[in-house]
């Protein structure tokens, strides 16, 4: 191939949604999942999780010193209250459900919360120190120090609606209005969380996350924030379409892998000039 220009970049663009994409498919069928040994394998990953998480909850809580002020002390230890978190998450129930289940095994565990406790450990400053604390073990534990990582960002649709004594008794006044349907309607506002997590390939684990309710863009710089901060070299990277644009290429030390929007060309770094030639010339 001789000098590449940027309509090399758009012809490419073309051949993967004619030919290449159906391509990948023939190579990479989508296997039928077998439910009996995937419920099987799920079943051993959880015991296993479980025997581990007790020795490194305690390890990642440990480290932790923290000088208590005055005041009613909490019903759990921080380490009661790292595993209620995580146990929670993984069942995948609401907090109220969740407390519920807790009130039922009571009779083995004699731990007995509120759903209010549990929608306070999302803001326990020492929760979030030791889930931080446990996240770095697991990646030493896992011996991540290089990484082939994956990229990608969501967004999820909130609805936010007042729960106070106030707000109750706005309802109460505007019962006696006859458009109440309308009028309740205005004290519902949605909002958007948007997210972007970064996953080791060989691991499968989330290495650095970010959150915002501000744009994609701003939990993509958290979680590279975040990524700062972690002794793991990045060897190579792949991201979603969004982020195909150089400012995004340069951040990265190592190759990265992304398909170009349909209006890239050239102009940019000497990295994004050869990653896009490395897209035109070995696509697959």
């Amino acid at each position: 191939m001789g000098r590449m220009s940027s309509y090399d970049i758009q012809s490419k663009l073309e051949d993967i949604n004619d030919y290449i994409n159906e391509k990948y498919k023939l190579a990479h069928p989508k296997n039928k999942r077998d439910w009996r040994t995937y419920e099987q394998q799920f079943s051993s990953r959880v015991s296993t999780a479980m025997k581990m998480l007790d020795p490194l909850i305690h390890e990642a809580v440990s480290t932790i010193h923290i000088e208590r002020a005055a005041g009613h002390p909490y019903l759990l230890s921080l380490e009661d209250r790292v595993k209620l978190l995580l146990i929670k998450q993984l069942v995948a129930k609401s907090n109220r459900m969740f407390s519920n289940m807790l009130a039922m095994f009571s009779m083995l565990s004699k731990i007995e919360v509120s759903y209010k406790t549990i929608e306070r450990l999302y803001s326990d400053p020492e929760v979030m120190l030791a889930i931080h604390n446990l996240h770095i073990l697991l990646l030493e534990k896992k011996g991540i120090t290089e990484s082939n990582i994956t990229g990608d960002g969501t967004g999820y649709s909130l609805t936010v609606k007042k729960n106070y004594e106030s707000y109750a008794q706005k309802l109460k006044d505007m019962a006696k209005v006859s458009n109440i349907g309308q009028q309740t309607k205005k004290h519902k506002r949605k909002l958007f969380a948007y997210m972007f997590a970064i996953m080791d390939l060989k691991t499968r684990m989330y290495i650095a996350f970010g959150s915002s309710m501000k744009s994609e863009k701003d939990a993509f710089d958290r979680a590279m924030m975040m990524l700062s901060h972690m002794d793991v070299d990045i060897d190579t990277a792949r991201l979603d379409r969004y982020y195909s644009n150089p400012v995004y290429v340069d951040m990265f030390g190592g190759k990265v892998y992304i398909i170009p929007k349909r209006n890239s060309t050239l102009k940019g770094s000497q990295k994004w000039k050869d990653t896009m030639k490395e897209f035109v010339q070995n696509t697959m």
